[in-house]
């Protein structure tokens, strides 16, 4: 085996080694944020998932705290509750809604976009909106009018 041939078995050892390890690193940085309530309930997903200092957001409805039923009065007190529940959450894991970064929104219908903007723009301040997509669905969980699911940076 010539020099440069050696060279490169050994540089390509290391190149594998190094990605195992640095895959083996980012895999001990994954934590599945799941609370007993969850289980309880049956909900097959977390919270939220942590990696490294991002916290991935399931998406939240507008559920009243501890119950399986939505806010009642349409768009509005729908979005503000799924808000507060965006809140709790990313607070509870060490966060806040300034570092919220990244929110995706589902509409059950797409006509409700500036009434549920409306409350939602309430939860950030001015100069720190998250960038957001935001599109109809159809059938959200509990006929829900609004879901949201974000990204948000851990200080």
């Amino acid at each position: 085996m010539n020099k440069l041939a050696a060279l490169t078995l050994i540089v390509s050892a290391f190149t594998f080694s190094g990605a195992n390890a640095q895959e083996e690193a980012t895999m001990s940085e994954i934590e599945h944020l799941r609370p007993e309530a969850y289980a309880e309930r049956g909900w097959p997903f977390s919270a939220a998932v942590r990696v490294g200092n991002l916290l991935y957001l399931s998406g939240q409805i507008g559920t009243l705290q501890g119950l399986s039923e939505l806010a009642p009065g349409g768009i509005a007190p729908e979005t503000r509750q799924t808000m507060e529940n965006i809140k709790m959450v990313v607070e509870k894991y060490g966060s806040d809604m300034d570092h919220v970064i990244k929110c995706t929104v589902f509409l059950a219908d797409i006509a409700e976009w500036q009434a549920m903007n409306e409350v939602y723009i309430t939860f950030f301040k001015p100069d720190k909106l998250p960038a957001r997509s935001a599109f109809g669905a159809s059938g959200l969980a509990l006929d829900a009018r609004v879901e949201i699911e974000c990204i948000a940076l851990i200080p």
